[in-house]
């Protein structure tokens, strides 16, 4: 109430008198305040410009050295922002992490500045801006740096789960000392802290202790004051660091995961996986895994709490907001009669003196000051000096909004009102009331109600980018096929049912006889028979009724979508009848392993096929507990089961100075023993040594042209600068990962035939590929004036993929590895059993010479098919790919006595992600080697990693192959391992055969 008065208006005395003594209908509200006569723009403007004349001025009377120093100081400080700025660029982060680090340190700034002044110390504002920069350099940004890198190595090292976490025998997560949540990024702060944390501390207490040192050292001149500052600003920079920036991390880190995630699902998509399932992969190549999740707990402040906990806390922290506030508003309305009583007290004697007009007496500000003037002026004359005399802007009062009444609110009224049109100071209601208070002042100051709506659009941009990450998701939800869950009351039911069906049909009654399993009617749980062990169980798992359904029944609910409340022999019936087709029992039953049960019936109860496929339904192929979610639409269609095959692991071996065990599925015996023979000898060595000379997957069409004319020309614009610049910038639009590295022409007669090499990530990439030329070509045609241009095939065999040719081999496909190894003589000998020039031997005769005269096309080795085609089927490449990926050539040398050998293999054509990598088992697989996925630095990287294990792995077994047949141990090798054993003579002797032949073999004997 300090600025508020009555003051009379233009009304007469009388007008006052009456006002006294009658009721007051109108009131004026007068507010005295400064005129802000100018503008904010003219505010800093004017700022500006009386600061850089005060700059200028420190300038002029500032020594030569001194300039230098602060402005080596300011260069220095800037190039530590640049410093930072690289290094954070290195991490992965263009601008956030660097923004967001600067951002941290000015807030430590402005928090120490205030608690500074707040404690009564004296800041002069020249040594602050001189000596800042010299903090900035001495200090640095190594501990955001530090904590950064750890942050982000801790969630790449653990982007798998841990060995503890495997296997059957796997342990809650809450179990586990570092499995912290159902995420990896809090996982990852916290390990993250726990190594460089108190490193990180330790740093800030030794400089902040240096510069309480100063602080106390009573040095003048300014020291004091600023190593107090900075001191300050250290402590709040610490605590900063480990909550403000660690949440900036964590960010960052969720918006890598979405990143991962989405680039992993285009890659799948791009090479011709079907949404759903690149969805399904993309969510579970996430860490950790659903299944490895704990008892949903989340970690807060290094404490398992229950998930459910911190919503319950949000809500209860958001609700008491709001109710304390309501309270607080409902209650303004009995603070009014007080507040009036004490309005009128305290304007009650100044009311009294306008209204007897005991005012006093106007003030001429001319008359007032120009005694003070007048004897400045005569004591400037005699004393002979000059002075200057600063005049200050005069404050002027104005008023605002007279028209309005006092029982009306105005823009600028600083206090509601209550229901009674009364005025009511908030601060009535003690420390609540002064907080809202204050709260709604600060939002009328524009600079802060600026960086509100800044810090408030950040916020939504944020989270919209992340809301829209996951919009897909939620869009296309996940489709889990469950378990059948029987209910304990039906059980006999389908028991029954099963017997029925079984005994209806003579053949599938021997059948069960011939397994020697009878059925059991006496069981008191759901059927449930091993795949290994018995046939297909034959039950009713949707049907809610025994009543059997007409066919007009069975064939209404298949029209009305309800296949899947048939039950499985009503479903049986219909697809033999061809209501439903084979292919499309998954879209019908909305269960893909149910579908591939009653598939297996349906092929095996075929009139047709039945005397081949009869055994089928029953038979020891198993289709039970296989994920067929990912299969469907990704890998295989008409399934009926899957293949196991034997799976073993050679090694271990040392592959640029990294240890692998090798998975290789195989059914050939010894092929495993052999390639750990050679990985022993070339561990003893020192290990293989690999080079990768090439990368890019290629895909050769096939086009013509009504004229040799025209498929010159083409072939010309395609070879030019000018047309290789305009195919690759199409081609690179069909992809986030497909970059066109060449196209290499061949004409013959009017086709024209472009080869065109591309790199493709991580995925093997023929689908990217092909995608991205049928749009180039497309391109060609309508934008470079070749309309007449014939596509004959995306694929004209030019490429060459699947099938042997010299272009691979001279050219390369996919990945070109050299690897090369060192065997020392001594482990010729005692381990390979042979030596070192029967060796060289043996290469030259056998896989030089000997393929030659064979005239073979990349098959100059011993056996790289056989490892090349083992590691394929075990990590879910393309076995048909084996034809040019196992083009090989082996070469031997004796070195100083000991043997180099070096195998060169210019067509590995691999990938990690796509095709059969999905599939969990080789996906497990590529999970041992380390390379299962995309990179999550370096696309491609784990693709090239994957082709140096495989030639690693064909120089092993090249080498222990050849030194078997130079000892001559291979026949005498297979025998002992997977055949029977040597033939010996029998105790008891023979009898002689009747047969001719042998009689005339043993007189032949008798006469010799």
């Amino acid at each position: 109430m300090n600025f508020v008065q009555i003051l009379p208006n233009s009304y007469t005395e009388k007008k006052l008198d009456d006002m006294e003594t009658a009721t007051i209908e109108e009131q004026k509200r007068w507010i005295i305040k400064a005129a802000n006569s100018e503008t904010t723009s003219r505010f800093f403007k004017n700022w500006l410009k009386n600061s850089w004349a005060a700059f200028l001025d420190q300038l002029r009377n500032a020594e030569a050295p001194d300039i230098i120093i602060v402005l080596l100081g300011y260069i220095s400080m800037h190039l530590t922002f640049f410093s930072l700025m690289v290094s954070m660029r290195k991490m992965g982060s263009n601008f956030w992490l660097f923004g967001m680090t600067l951002l941290s340190s000015t807030f430590a700034f402005l928090f120490g500045l205030i608690v500074t002044t707040k404690m009564g110390i004296a800041l002069d504002m020249i040594i602050l801006s001189e000596g800042l920069p010299f903090l900035v350099v001495t200090i640095g940004f190594d501990k955001s740096i530090i904590l950064t890198k750890a942050v982000l190595s801790a969630a790449l090292r653990n982007r798998r789960p841990a060995p503890g976490l495997l296997g059957n025998n796997r342990q809650p997560a809450f179990e586990s000392k570092h499995v912290v949540s159902s995420t990896t990024i809090p996982y990852a702060v916290q390990l993250a802290i726990e190594e460089k944390g108190y490193m990180i501390v330790r740093d800030y207490a030794i400089e902040i202790c240096i510069l309480i040192i100063g602080a106390i050292s009573g040095v003048q001149g300014g020291l004091q004051q600023f190593c107090f500052l900075a001191a300050w600003i250290l402590v709040f920079d610490c605590i900063l660091l480990f909550t403000f920036y660690t949440a900036i991390l964590s960010i960052k880190l969720e918006i890598n995961r979405i990143n991962r995630h989405v680039a992993l699902r285009q890659a799948l998509e791009d090479d011709g996986i079907n949404k759903i399932v690149a969805e399904n992969v993309a969510e579970s190549e996430e860490w950790p895994k659903p299944s490895l999740v704990g008892n949903d707990m989340t970690n807060i402040f290094g404490r398992n709490i229950n998930n459910n906990s911190v919503p319950t806390f949000k809500i209860l922290m958001v609700s008491g907001f709001i109710v304390i506030n309501v309270f607080n508003i409902c209650t303004i309305p009995f603070l009014g009669g007080s507040i009036d009583h004490e309005l009128s007290s305290s304007i009650g004697p100044m009311r009294n003196s306008i209204i007897s007009g005991n005012l006093s007496p106007s003030i001429d500000p001319f008359a007032f000051t120009s005694s003070g003037l007048n004897s400045m002026l005569e004591s400037s004359k005699s004393q002979g000096r000059t002075v200057v005399v600063d005049i200050f802007a005069p404050i002027n009062y104005e008023l605002e909004n007279s028209s309005e009444t006092f029982g009306s609110q105005s823009r600028n009224v600083d206090y509601p009102l209550n229901l009674n049109g009364k005025y009511v100071n908030l601060n009535e209601y003690g420390i609540s009331g002064r907080v809202i208070t204050s709260f709604l002042s600060s939002l009328e100051d524009p600079t802060l109600s600026k960086w509100i709506m800044l810090a408030l659009a950040l916020s939504i941009a944020i989270n919209a980018y992340l809301f829209n990450a996951a919009r897909w998701s939620i869009r296309h939800p996940l489709h889990v096929s469950s378990d059948q869950n029987f209910d304990p009351s039906t059980i006999k039911y389908h028991q029954n049912e099963a017997s029925d069906v079984i005994s209806s049909s003579p053949q599938k009654k021997s059948q069960f006889m011939e397994t020697n399993q009878p059925y059991d009617n006496t069981l008191q749980t759901p059927i449930n028979i091993d795949d290994e062990e018995e046939g297909l169980e034959i039950c009713l798992s949707k049907s809610k009724s025994p009543s059997k359904r007409t066919q007009a029944q069975l064939e209404m609910m298949l029209k009305e979508n309800q296949a899947s409340e048939l039950d499985d022999q009503e479903l049986i019936e219909l697809s033999l009848q061809g209501k439903i087709p084979g292919y499309a029992l998954e879209k019908k039953l909305k269960d893909t392993t149910r579908a591939v049960k009653i598939r297996r019936a349906v092929i095996s109860r075929t009139l047709t096929t039945s005397q081949t496929t009869g055994l089928l339904e029953y038979s020891k192929l198993p289709y039970k507990n296989y994920d067929w979610d990912r299969v469907l639409g990704a890998c295989c269609e008409n399934v009926i089961g899957y293949m196991p095959l034997p799976l073993g692991v050679a090694g271990p071996i040392i592959i640029d100075s990294q240890s692998y065990f090798i998975p290789m599925a195989t059914t050939e015996g010894v092929l495993v023993a052999s390639t750990s023979r050679g990985a022993k000898a070339i561990n003893a060595g020192g290990g293989a040594v690999t080079v990768i000379t090439g990368d890019g997957m290629t895909r050769g069409p096939c086009v013509s042209f009504e004229t040799l004319e025209r498929a010159g020309a083409a072939k010309v614009w395609l070879d030019s600068e000018i047309g290789q610049k305009i195919i690759t910038k199409a081609f690179n639009s069909t992809s986030r990962f497909a970059r066109l590295q060449s196209i290499k022409t061949a004409l013959a007669g009017t086709y024209l035939y472009p080869r065109f090499k591309t790199t493709t990530g991580d995925a093997m990439g023929m689908n990217m590929i092909s995608k991205g030329v049928e749009h180039a070509l497309n391109v060609m045609a309508t934008e470079a004036g070749f309309e007449d241009m014939q596509i004959i095939s995306v694929s004209g065999n030019f490429c060459t993929d699947k099938k042997p040719a010299a272009i691979n081999w001279i050219d390369g496909r996919g990945k070109s590895v050299v690897a090369e190894a060192i065997i020392p003589k001594d482990i010729v000998k005692s381990v390979l059993k042979s030596t070192v020039d029967a060796m060289v031997e043996l290469n030259i005769s056998k896989n030089l010479v000997g393929s030659a005269m064979a005239g073979s096309i990349g098959g100059f080795n011993a056996h790289a098919a056989n490892i090349v085609t083992a590691i394929f089927l075990a990590t879910g490449q393309d076995p048909a790919q084996n034809v040019e990926s196992s083009n090989c050539i082996t070469l031997m040398r004796n070195l100083g006595g000991n043997l180099q050998i070096s195998v060169s293999m210019p067509s590995i054509e691999v990938g990690t992600l796509g095709g059969g990598t999905i599939l969990e088992p080789q996906g497990a697989m590529l999970d041992m080697l380390g390379v299962r996925g995309s990179h999550p630095t370096h696309p491609g990287e784990n693709a090239r990693r994957l082709a140096r294990i495989i030639a690693a792995s064909v120089l092993s077994g090249e080498l222990s192959l050849c030194s078997a047949l130079a000892a001559g141990h291979l026949v005498k090798s297979h025998m002992a391992h997977n055949r029977s054993a040597p033939i010996t003579r029998s105790n008891t002797p023979a009898q002689i055969s009747t047969h001719p032949s042998m009689i005339s073999t043993n007189s032949m004997r008798e006469k010799h």
